[in-house]
């Protein structure tokens, strides 16, 4: 599949989705947006992907958010049809049952904190900002914002983020609890690597069930979440993997999983 606005790359079992607009500080038109989509579907039907990485093309940005000439010409229907009847990327990456992690190379406000942070984990270079400014063209976030930068870093300063359009810094995002980890620019992709590394060495049915399990802790009641949890530990106990793993610890070796 060739694609306009993104980079696809798969290499020892992990997919590499890189936005590719850089002289538009990788803003996001309908174009790049639907082939994020293709990119993702692609990365979770390929049983040899293990984990999924998004990041920006460029040393400047992430993502700037939405390309704003979109706005110009959107009436409320097209908005309601586009966000309803097509698949996007900010619900789709929650819902792939692999690790997604955000590379965050730069700039990440509007749609590219909302992609951030729909992510498993983040991990930010020094020169990362992020921030929700759709305030400022007249709009309020429309990728999720609203719903997720309160579960993260609480009502009040979500509200403020949202209602100022105020940029925060990467380390600031640290302290928030919006990113994982800051690390200085030029150690990014080591950082990811490491990560990705970490990843890779656990069991790809059993990191399915975990992130199934943490995402519907946000989803429902805990009693409903507890007893979702219950389900997919039992889950586990029906996996070769789970069986491999007990019998590598008794046996005091590396497990050998193959994702069943």
């Amino acid at each position: 599949m060739e694609f306009e606005t993104i980079l696809y790359d798969k290499k020892d079992n992990v997919a590499w989705i890189t936005f590719n607009r850089p002289d538009k500080l990788n803003a996001q038109n309908e174009t790049l947006l639907g082939e994020v989509v293709a990119a993702l579907e692609k990365a979770n039907d390929d049983d040899e992907v293990y984990v999924i990485v998004i990041t920006g093309a460029g040393d400047r940005a992430f993502s700037a958010g939405a390309d704003i000439s979109m706005f110009s010409k959107w009436a409320p229907i097209d908005v309601m049809k586009w966000t309803k009847a097509t698949r996007r990327p900010y619900e789709f990456i929650r819902e792939i049952p692999k690790p997604v992690i955000a590379m965050v190379n730069g700039i990440a406000v509007g749609g590219g904190t909302e992609i951030s942070i729909a992510c498993d984990i983040i991990i930010a270079a020094e020169n990362a900002q992020f921030g929700q400014p759709e305030i400022s063209v007249g709009v309020i976030p429309g990728g999720g914002g609203t719903q997720m930068l309160p579960r993260l870093v609480g009502e009040k300063k979500a509200k403020e983020l949202i209602l100022t359009g105020d940029f925060i810094s990467a380390e600031e995002a640290l302290q928030l609890g919006l990113v994982n980890k800051v690390v200085p620019k030029e150690k990014l992709r080591e950082a990811v690597d490491e990560l990705v590394g970490k990843l890779k060495s656990k069991s790809p049915a059993i990191l399915k069930f975990a992130k199934l399990a943490v995402n519907k802790s946000l989803e429902t009641p805990l009693s409903v979440g507890i007893q979702s949890e219950g389900d997919l530990f039992a889950l586990c106990f029906g996996t070769e993997d789970q069986k491999e793993g007990a019998k590598a610890f008794l046996e005091k070796r590396p497990p050998k999983y193959t994702g069943r």
